[in-house]
């Protein structure tokens, strides 16, 4: 087995080298052209910075420029950090302060955005990248040879409860393992069309480029913004021929709630992965009904696990009001479920989802006290060290011995996809902005909205605090129902009452 991944990429171009490797509208580039592009960039890369294991910013939208350069980093032995170019200034500041990237590559047009953070770090536009033609085979074959599968591919920045994302930084091997496991399990080909409709800053995203590079299938990538109008992404997945997605609920179940799927036939289908957050089964049933050639697939897993850690291909009959397994490990991968004592919890006895394997992130960078909190040793090793990641999500084994997800212990939450911590968002609101005395932000699983309750002597609409919110906080992150209150509810600890609230949400539902 290889043990980086463009070891898997040199392979793939020597197989397939005037297949096509990524669709990004009407531009096209093969096997063979995105290795030159990404070994040109690397070269230059490896000039610039001279070191190995560095993590290289990358502030692109999601496109072909952004693919080139993300290989072009992994030539260079160094690590890609993709950034949000929507995300406010506020929280783009406080990834950079924290990851301190080496160098960050950006475009022209988003030069602007990213330079006051610059003052400290390299800043390289791809249009002068573009320019560069030379290839130093001596000095990549050198680069690459130095690298080991423990060494980082890529740092993905998750919610942080201190206002400061957390950078969960994530290996070769693990990245190999998790695809190679799709790859064996799923019979994945050359012959594969992907539909990408992941952010860049997302997991999903960086297998699909590992499994291009891997397999030699081919990348459609679908513009985010389609979210807004389902149509245009049914349309192009037809037009391109997708044979695969792997997608978040929440577009699945717009589509469905639209009836879409009677409109657009999607027969070319034949594979159909979501993850990131619970897929209401009602909905799920209707895409079921719609591809009955198509394999459905489950997958649950934090940044933390690379991409996934367990999966649920969906093979019997699901009632509407019927949970959706997460269902069972991924190859290489160990899931205990520990009660309040730490002890296997019993099936039916919820208890905590807990993860060792190869698949492990090799921590937070940057954030040894919050690496340390969630990566443990064993509580039931004492012979020898071996860490887990307590995921903090609850599940509890049904009679099938299939996992199913029940909550969040603590605040932290999937929502639309993305991983959020509830604390950010009340941090940014109280000390930050200083809009409130008090503020708590409760998810409503159910509605799958953000709401947040305050305590404020200041009357603001809703228009006005989701403006000011949004100044400093993504917008999948700015709360959709505001509630003030007087004063806040506390309980028998002197803190505000969480489950008090959540219940009060549910009561206003029903």
């Amino acid at each position: 087995m290889y043990i980086n991944i463009i070891e898997y990429l040199q392979q793939t171009v020597s197989n397939y080298p005037d297949k096509i490797a990524v669709i990004d509208g009407n531009r096209t580039i093969t096997f063979s052209q995105l290795n030159i592009r990404s070994k040109q960039i690397g070269t230059a890369l490896i000039k610039e910075i001279g070191e190995i294991n560095v993590p290289i910013g990358v502030f692109l939208p999601k496109s072909l420029e952004a693919i080139i350069v993300d290989i072009a980093i992994s030539y260079s032995g160094n690590c890609y950090m993709n950034l949000d170019i929507k995300n406010p200034t506020e929280r783009l500041k406080n990834i950079i302060e924290r990851i301190s990237p080496k160098v960050i590559i950006t475009d022209s047009n988003n030069k602007s955005n990213i330079q006051m953070f610059s003052e400290n770090t390299k800043l390289l536009v791809f249009e002068d990248l573009k320019v560069i033609e030379e290839i130093d085979e001596v000095l990549l074959r050198k680069q690459i040879e130095k690298i080991i599968d423990l060494d980082p591919i890529c740092i993905i920045n998750t919610s942080g409860s201190t206002g400061t994302p957390k950078g969960a930084v994530l290996n070769h091997r693990s990245y190999i393992d998790y695809t190679q496991w799709a790859i064996r399990t799923f019979n994945f080909l050359h012959t594969e069309v992907l539909g990408v409709l992941s952010p860049i800053i997302f997991d999903h995203y960086n297998y699909e480029i590992c499994l291009m590079m891997t397999v030699g299938c081919t990348l459609v990538l679908l513009d985010n913004q389609m979210a807004t109008f389902p149509v245009r992404i049914l349309e192009s997945l037809v037009k391109n021929n997708v044979t695969y997605i792997f997608w978040v609920p929440s577009i699945m179940v717009n589509i469905a709630n639209m009836y879409l799927l009677s409109r657009i036939n999607l027969n070319k289908i034949r594979m159909v992965w979501f993850a990131g957050e619970v897929f209401p089964t009602k909905q799920f049933n209707y895409w079921r009904k719609h591809l009955p050639q198509a394999v459905f697939v489950n997958l649950y897993g934090p940044v933390e696990t690379s991409v996934d850690c367990t999966y649920y291909i969906i093979n019997r009959e699901l009632r509407d009001d019927e949970p959706i397994p997460i269902g069972f490990p991924c190859r290489n991968t160990n899931i205990l479920i520990l009660n309040q004592h730490n002890m296997i919890a019993k099936t039916g006895e919820e208890g905590e989802l807990c993860v060792r394997g190869t698949s492990l992130a090799m921590g937070y960078y940057n954030n040894p006290e919050k690496t340390q909190e969630v990566f443990i040793q064993n509580p039931l090793n004492h012979h020898y060290p071996e860490l887990i990641y307590r995921t903090g999500d609850v599940v509890a084994k049904n009679d099938l011995g299939e996992i199913i997800f029940k909550g969040r212990k603590d605040t932290l939450i999937k929502h639309l996809g993305y991983r959020i911590e509830l604390g950010e968002i009340e941090h940014v609101i109280v000390n930050k902005l200083k809009l409130v005395e008090t503020a708590c932000a409760i998810y409503n699983f159910a509605e799958k909205e953000i709401n947040l309750f305050y305590a404020s002597k200041v009357e603001y609409s809703v228009r006005d605090l989701k403006k000011k919110i949004g100044e400093f906080l993504p917008k999948y992150m700015v709360p959709t129902v505001f509630h003030q209150m007087e004063e806040l509810p506390r309980n028998t600890n002197g803190k505000i009452d969480r489950l008090f609230l959540s219940k009060l949400i549910n009561d206003e539902k029903s």
